[in-house]
C-alpha cells in the first residue's frame, strides 16, 4: 500500500506523523519493532458465522397449534416463519423457503412431527432433532389449501381447498391418495351455486367413518367415507367461520358471520337445535337480535363435572365502537367477556386428554394475539392469566436502540434481578405454566451476558442473555422525570418531535461502576446511579446547555471584522447557565424568537425513586434564537472522572455530574482551533470568555485560539454528510455540519514526547477527524470536587468517512478499557459518606500500565470509520496499519471486541457483509455476505460484543442473535434444547361393558383399506408434486449431530416399538463410515419396516 501523507489533509498540523503506511517496510524502525512484539493468535479458522437463537414475539402471527401430550406450542407467521415453544428456555425458530403466510399448523400428536400448510404447499417437519427440518413437501399445482385436519393417531391428513374439494395425504410417504371428495358430489342439489372454500373438516368423535365438512357459504355436510356419499346436509343463511363437535358426536356447533352460534343435532338437518347471539341485544316482541360482528372461531369443550364450555372470539355488537377485541367464555349460565390488548389471531383450548371422544376437561385457553401470547386459567374464578415466562414483550414499546454486553461482572445480573423482582405484577394464576415440553440444552458458556434495549416510550429494559436464553431483569422508565401533557392542546410548542418525545437514542453504560447514561430524542441526557435503596428526590438536579454553531467564509472581505453587537445567543456569557433545579422560565430572546427553552418540562414535585437506577442529573439542550436543539449523536460517561460528554452536529459539551456544572461547551470547529482544514472561522469572535458552570482557565496550547464562538443549531444529523461549507449561517446546508460521531475516555499518551499516561477524551467526527481533549484532573480527594477538568485540544488524524469507534490496545494486544470507579452504595449515612469521600474521586485504571508508564510501554489506538480502519502507535503517533474496509458501501457498526484471549475489529456493512480483522495488523479474517440493509431498524440495533456474539432486531418484535466464533458454532448443538422427549401416550377412554356389548362408543375405521392405493388407486400426477426435504434421509449428511447421533435416535425409536436391534447393529460400522452408505441402508430399513411408524426411518 502506498504512503499516505496526512499533512496534505491537515494543514500545518504538528500533532501527527508526517506519513503512515500499512506495510511494516515503510514504518519507522521503532514502530516495526513494536509490531513484531505483539503476537496475533486469531486466525481465519477461529471465525464462522451462524445464527444462534431468535428471541421475542413471532412477528405477524397467523397460525397456532399445540401438542397436548408433548406440551409443545407452535406459531406460524405471515412471513413463513415457524416458532416452537416448550418449557421456559426451550425455544426454536425455523423458516420456510417461501416467505408466505402459514395458513395452518397440525401436530402429529406425540410423534415428534408437525405439518405446516402454506397457500399451495404442505410441509412435514421433523421435531426429533434440535434444529427441526423439513422431511417432505407436497406442492398442489391447481388448488390452494384452506383447511387441514389430522385425526389423532392417524396417518391420513384431510386437506380442504379453495375450490371446495378434499384431498387425502399419507403423512408417512407424503403422497396423495386416489380418494377425493369433490364439492359437487358433497352438496349435490342442496345448493344451486358453489359452496365456497372448505373452512372446516373433522371426523365424528364417535365414528371415524363420518366426516363433517364445513363450507364458507353456510353449508355443512356429514360425509360417509365408506359409502362415499353424504348422510346429511345442514344449510344456514349466514356464512360459516368455524365448526366444533360435542365429544359425544351427536351435536356440533357453528359460528357465523352475523355473530350467531347455531347448535345442530346430526340427525336433524332441517333446522338448528338452538341459535345463540352471545353479544346481541334481545329485542322485545320476539324479534331477532340485531346482527353482530362475525364470530371467527368457536370451541365446544365438555367436563365430567359441570357444564360444558363454549369459547369464542369476535361476535361483539356493531355499536361497541372503540371496544377492544374480546374472548368470550360461556360456562353454563355465566358469560365472561375477556378484553385483549390486540386483535385475536387464533386461540386453542388446552384439555387433559388428546382423545376427542372423551370428556375434554379444559384447563386453559391459549390466545394468540397480533402482538402477544396470553394463557387464561379456566379452572380459577375470574379466569386469571398465567405469567408468561417467555421473553415476548421486547416490543411492549417499539425498540429504538440496543446494546449488548458479554462477560459482565458476575454480581450484575443478581443485582438487577433483585431490584427488578419488586416490579412484577400481581394477580397471576398460581398454577405452573402449562406449556412445559422439551428439555434444556447443556450450558457450555459460563460468562454473564446482558442486553439493554431502549424504547420509544423512554423505557429501558435490562435482559439476562446468558447461555442463549433471554429473561427480563429490570425495567427503567426515564419519562417519569418529565411532566406529561394531559391532552394535545396542552402539548408545549417546544417539542422537536411530534410523537414519542421520550424515545431513547443512545445508551452509554459502565457495567463495573453501574453508571448509566441515556440520550433521548428531545435532545436530553439523563445520568443514573444504581442503588439498592429507595429514595425520594425533593428537587430533580438539572442543567440546561446551549450548543451553538456559526461560521463565516474566509474569502469574505468582512470576515475579520466582528459585528458591533453579538448575535442572539452568542454574548460574552456563552453558557449563561448556573446549575438549575427547576425548568427554565426564559422563553424568548430580545427579538421575540424562542430562546433558552428546553423541549421537555421537568417535574417540580418530589420524585419517589425505587431501588434500581436513580437520577443523578438531567441535562437538556435548549432552543437558541428560534432554532430547536439538535438531536444528540454521540454520548459517553466515565465514573472515574465523574464526567459525561455528548455531541451533536453543533458541537460538544462536557458536564461534571458530581458538581452539576458544564466544563466544556465547544462548537465543532472550535476543537480544531487554527488547524481547521476547512478554514471555517467564527462569525462573532468573542473577546472574553466568562467561566460559567465551573469552566476555568483553559490551557490552550498553540492549537487553540483565544476567541471562540457558538451559533444557531440545525436539523438532525443524517447518515451522509456533505463536505461543502457555506458562506453564511442562513444559506448553510444543514446536513453538511460536522457532527460528533464517536467519543471515548481513556488514559493514554497525548503528545509525542509524553512518557506517562494522561486521562483524555478522544473525539471522532462525521468528517473523519479524530481530535483529543486532555483532562487535567486534580489528584484524588477533596480537590477534585473544587478544581474542574481543564481541556486543551488538538487534532490527531483523519480517516475516510465518519468515525464510528475508537479503542486502545496494550503491548500484549489486549483491549485497554476506560478507567472506572467500582460500584458502591451511595445512599448511605452521612458519616460513612464522609469517610469515603477521599476514595470517591480516585479513578481506578484497568490498564495494566501505571500512570508513570515509560515510553517503552507504548499503546495502540484502533480507530474505525465508515470506510476504513487505522492502528496508531502511541506516543509516536505513527499509523502502523491501515485497512480500507469498503469502497462501494459503508460500515454501519464497528466494534473492537475481545475473543479467545485476543482482540479483533468486527464490522457490519450496509451491503450485508460481516467482516472481522485482526489487531493490530488489521488482517482480514472473516468476510461473509449475511444480511443486506433492508431498513433502518437493523442499522439502529446491530451490535457486536465480546466472545464472538452479536445481535440485531430482525423484526419489530424479535431479536436475532448470531455468533462469528467457530467455537460457539461447534458448541451450539449441545446448547440448544430438545423439543421432543419420549412420553407415554395416555390410555384411550374405556368404552364400558354395555357400550361394547350393544355397539355404542367410538367406531373405528380402517383408513388404510379406504385410502390405500389398492382401494382408491393413485392420485393424478398433475394434481400435486412431492418434494423431498433436507430433513429426510437425504439430509443426514448435513446433520450437525452427525451419524452417531442419528444412530442413537434410531435405536431409541426402535426400543419404543419393541423391535430387535440386530439388523441395526450390523450396519453401525457402515453408517459411521460415510453418510452415503447410511442413506442407502436407512432406505432399505424403511422399505423393510414400511408398516411401522414413519419416524423410525
Amino acid at each position: 500500500m502506498r504512503k499516505f501523507n496526512i499533512r496534505k489533509v491537515l494543514d500545518g498540523l504538528t500533532a501527527v506523523s508526517s506519513s503512515s503506511s500499512a506495510s511494516s517496510s515503510s514504518q519507522q524502525q521503532q514502530s516495526g519493532n513494536r509490531e513484531s512484539d505483539i503476537p496475533e493468535t486469531l486466525q481465519s479458522e477461529h471465525f464462522q458465522l451462524c445464527k444462534t437463537v431468535r428471541h421475542g414475539f413471532p412477528y405477524q402471527p397467523s397460525a397456532l397449534a399445540f401438542d397436548p401430550v408433548q406440551r409443545i406450542l407452535a406459531i406460524g407467521t405471515r412471513t413463513g416463519a415457524l416458532r416452537l415453544f416448550g418449557r421456559p428456555g426451550v425455544e426454536c425458530y425455523c423458516q420456510h423457503d417461501a416467505e408466505t403466510t402459514v395458513i395452518q399448523l397440525q401436530f402429529l400428536i406425540n410423534e415428534g412431527a408437525l405439518v405446516s400448510a402454506l397457500a399451495n404447499t404442505l410441509h412435514l417437519w421433523n421435531l426429533r432433532q434440535k434444529r427441526p427440518a423439513i422431511l417432505h413437501s407436497l406442492k398442489f399445482n391447481r388448488e390452494r389449501i384452506t383447511f387441514c385436519h389430522l385425526p389423532f393417531q392417524s396417518k391420513w391428513l384431510y386437506v380442504g381447498t379453495e375450490r371446495g374439494n378434499i384431498h387425502i395425504v399419507n403423512v408417512e410417504s407424503f403422497t396423495l391418495s386416489g380418494y377425493v371428495i369433490m364439492w359437487n358430489k358433497a352438496i349435490e342439489l342442496s345448493s344451486k351455486s358453489h359452496p365456497g372454500p372448505v373452512v372446516h373438516i373433522s371426523d365424528n368423535p364417535m365414528d371415524e367413518g363420518k366426516l363433517l365438512i364445513g363450507y364458507e357459504s353456510g353449508i355443512v355436510v356429514l360425509w360417509d367415507l365408506k359409502s362415499k356419499k353424504a348422510d346429511y346436509r345442514y344449510t344456514h343463511d349466514e356464512a360459516i367461520h368455524s365448526v366444533a363437535w360435542h365429544h359425544e358426536g351427536k351435536q356440533f356447533i357453528c359460528s357465523h358471520s352475523d355473530g350467531t352460534l347455531t347448535i345442530w343435532n346430526i340427525k336433524s338437518p332441517a333446522k338448528p337445535l338452538q341459535t345463540i347471539t352471545p353479544h346481541g341485544k334481545q329485542l322485545k316482541d320476539g324479534k331477532k337480535p340485531e346482527p353482530c360482528k362475525p364470530i371467527l372461531k368457536v370451541e365446544y369443550k365438555t367436563a365430567r363435572s359441570g357444564e360444558p364450555f363454549i369459547i369464542l372470539s369476535g361476535g361483539l355488537s356493531y355499536d361497541t365502537v372503540g371496544r377492544r377485541p374480546c374472548l368470550t367464555v360461556m360456562h353454563g349460565k355465566s358469560t365472561a367477556v375477556l378484553e385483549m390488548d390486540y386483535s385475536i389471531v387464533d386461540f386453542l383450548t388446552l384439555c387433559e386428554t388428546p382423545y376427542p371422544n372423551d370428556f375434554q376437561e379444559p384447563y386453559a385457553v391459549v390466545v394468540l394475539l397480533e402482538k402477544d401470547l396470553v394463557l387464561i386459567d379456566l379452572a380459577q374464578n375470574g379466569y386469571p392469566i398465567f405469567e408468561n415466562p417467555y421473553p415476548l414483550n421486547i416490543h411492549e414499546s417499539p425498540v429504538t436502540c440496543c446494546e449488548y454486553f458479554a462477560d459482565c461482572p458476575v454480581d450484575l445480573i443478581p443485582a438487577l434481578y433483585s431490584v427488578g423482582a419488586r416490579q412484577k405484577r400481581q394477580g397471576y394464576s398460581k398454577k405452573e405454566w402449562p406449556i412445559s415440553g422439551g428439555n434444556w440444552g447443556l450450558v457450555t458458556q459460563s460468562y454473564p451476558e446482558i442486553i439493554i434495549t431502549g424504547h420509544a416510550d423512554g423505557s429501558i429494559k435490562f435482559w439476562d442473555a446468558s447461555a442463549i436464553t433471554l429473561q427480563v431483569l429490570y425495567k427503567l422508565k426515564t419519562a417519569k422525570v418529565f411532566e406529561k401533557s394531559r391532552n394535545k392542546d396542552d402539548k408545549p410548542n417546544t417539542d422537536i418531535v411530534d410523537e414519542d418525545p421520550y424515545a431513547i437514542q443512545i445508551i452509554s453504560w459502565c457495567p463495573e461502576s453501574r453508571m448509566l447514561c441515556i440520550a433521548g430524542v428531545s435532545a436530553h441526557v439523563i445520568i443514573y446511579r444504581f442503588s439498592k435503596q429507595e429514595v425520594t428526590t425533593e428537587v430533580i438536579p438539572m442543567l440546561e446547555v446551549r450548543l451553538l454553531y456559526e461560521i463565516n467564509d474566509v474569502e469574505s472581505p468582512d470576515a475579520e471584522q466582528a459585528p458591533p453587537l453579538p448575535t442572539p445567543g452568542t454574548g460574552s456569557n456563552p453558557q449563561s447557565i448556573a446549575p438549575q433545579s427547576h425548568p427554565s422560565t426564559s422563553s424568548s430572546s430580545s427579538d421575540g424568537l424562542r430562546d433558552n427553552v428546553p423541549c421537555l418540562k421537568i417535574k417540580s414535585s418530589p420524585l419517589k425513586q425505587s431501588a434500581g437506577y436513580q437520577i443523578e442529573l438531567v441535562i437538556q439542550l435548549v432552543w437558541v434564537s428560534g432554532e430547536p436543539p439538535q438531536q444528540i449523536t454521540s454520548l459517553a460517561v466515565n465514573s472515574a472522572y465523574g464526567l459525561v460528554v455528548f455531541g451533536n452536529c453543533n458541537g460538544i459539551a462536557m458536564v461534571d455530574y458530581l458538581q452539576k456544572t458544564v466544563l466544556l461547551n465547544f462548537g465543532t470547529i472550535e476543537l480544531y482551533g487554527s488547524n481547521d482544514p476547512y478554514r471555517r472561522e467564527p462569525r462573532s469572535p468573542r473577546k472574553s470568555r466568562q467561566p460559567s458552570g465551573g469552566l476555568c482557565d483553559i490551557n490552550e496550547g498553540t492549537t487553540v485560539p483565544e476567541d471562540r464562538c457558538k451559533s444557531p443549531t440545525s436539523d438532525v444529523r443524517d447518515n451522509s454528510f456533505s463536505r461543502s461549507r457555506s458562506s453564511s449561517v442562513t444559506s448553510i446546508d444543514k446536513e453538511s455540519r460536522e457532527a460528533i460521531s464517536a467519543l471515548h475516555f481513556c488514559e493514554t499518551f497525548t503528545r509525542k514526547a509524553d512518557t506517562s499516561l494522561s486521562p483524555c477524551l478522544w473525539v471522532g467526527t462525521t468528517l473523519g477527524t479524530v481530535l483529543v481533549i486532555v483532562l487535567n484532573l486534580a489528584p484524588g480527594g477533596e480537590q477534585r470536587l473544587i478544581q474542574p477538568v481543564v481541556p486543551p485540544s488538538g487534532t490527531i488524524l483523519r480517516l475516510k468517512g465518519a468515525i464510528l469507534r475508537m479503542a486502545f490496545l496494550d503491548t500484549t494486544g489486549s483491549i485497554v478499557p476506560p478507567a472506572y470507579e467500582p460500584w458502591r452504595e451511595h445512599n448511605v449515612s452521612e458519616d460513612k459518606d464522609e469517610k469515603d469521600k477521599l476514595k470517591k474521586r480516585r479513578p481506578v485504571s484497568v490498564s495494566p500500565s501505571s500512570s508513570s508508564q515509560e515510553i517503552s510501554e507504548n499503546q495502540y489506538a484502533v480507530i474505525c470509520s465508515e470506510k476504513q480502519a487505522k492502528v496508531i502507535s502511541l506516543p509516536s503517533q505513527n499509523c502502523i496499519h491501515k485497512q480500507n474496509i469498503t469502497e462501494t458501501s459503508f460500515v454501519l457498526r464497528g466494534d473492537i471486541v475481545a475473543l479467545s484471549n485476543s482482540s479483533c475489529l468486527a464490522c457490519f456493512c450496509a451491503n450485508g457483509h460481516i467482516m472481522t480483522f485482526s489487531l493490530p495488523s488489521l488482517r482480514p479474517l472473516l468476510d461473509v455476505y449475511y444480511l443486506p440493509l433492508t431498513n433502518m431498524r437493523i442499522a439502529r440495533t446491530f451490535c457486536f460484543t465480546n466472545n464472538g456474539q452479536a445481535l440485531y432486531l430482525v423484526s419489530p418484535t424479535e431479536i436475532q442473535r448470531i455468533t462469528y466464533s467457530q467455537e460457539t458454532c461447534e458448541n451450539l448443538q449441545e446448547m440448544l434444547g430438545e423439543l421432543f422427549t419420549p412420553v407415554e401416550t395416555p390410555e384411550a377412554p374405556n368404552r364400558g361393558f354395555f357400550k361394547g356389548l350393544f355397539g355404542g362408543g367410538a367406531q373405528s375405521l380402517d383408513r388404510e383399506e379406504l385410502f390405500g392405493e389398492s382401494a382408491s388407486g393413485k392420485a393424478s400426477r398433475s394434481l400435486a408434486q412431492h418434494i423431498p426435504g433436507p430433513g429426510g434421509i437425504e439430509g443426514v449428511k448435513g446433520s450437525a449431530s452427525g451419524v452417531t447421533g442419528e444412530l442413537a435416535r434410531a435405536r431409541i425409536a426402535l426400543d419404543e416399538r419393541g423391535q430387535k436391534l440386530g439388523e441395526l447393529d450390523e450396519r453401525t460400522a457402515a453408517m459411521l463410515s460415510s453418510a452415503e452408505s447410511f442413506s442407502k441402508h436407512a432406505h432399505e430399513m424403511m422399505m423393510k419396516y414400511k408398516d411401522k411408524k414413519w419416524y423410525h426411518f
